[in-house]
């Protein structure tokens, strides 16, 4: 990065948030700044100055970037989970997976009055302690001694 770019990067981390707003719209081709957060305008501001200079990612880069959330979307992991049961299932006998777990080999882990707890997410239930449960809620009654629901004990 040349020293002029970097210099101007360093004093808009010092601007007021009225000058980082006047600043986002002239990088930004007259578009109103989209946040009152000055750490987010300044980032944004920093990529666009960055990008002009140095030129942005590629359409080919951009394309596989693309394919790649497609097949692998890491928010809600779509391509892991389908909505509804598979053709080798007879009707009704299969459930669709819930889409607030995560994905069978992720471990969920949990403080609980000072023990680290740690949960395999398998493909039909959950591994807690070298057992075996069905539903997360059993697991937070074996911990707790008291109902809870799963999902609001382990917070997903």
């Amino acid at each position: 990065m040349s020293e002029n770019t970097l210099t101007e990067i360093m004093v808009l981390k010092e601007l007021p948030l009225n000058k980082l707003q006047k600043r986002y719209e002239e990088v930004f081709d007259g578009k109103n700044a989209p946040s009152n957060n000055k750490v987010f305008l300044w980032r944004k501001i920093a990529y666009k100055i960055q990008e002009l200079e140095y030129g942005g990612i590629s359409a080919e880069t951009q394309s596989k970037i693309q394919h790649l959330i497609q097949q692998y979307d890491p928010i809600n992991n779509k391509a892991f989970r389908p909505n509804a049961a598979t053709e080798n299932c007879p009707k009704k006998k299969c459930l669709s997976r819930d889409n607030r777990l995560p994905i069978p080999g992720t471990v969920i882990t949990k403080k609980y009055k000072g023990i680290s707890l740690q949960v395999k997410v398998l493909d039909t239930g959950f591994e807690y302690n070298s057992k075996t449960y069905k539903t997360l809620t059993a697991i937070a009654k074996e911990v707790t001694g008291a109902h809870w629901n799963g999902y609001l004990f382990f917070n997903l």
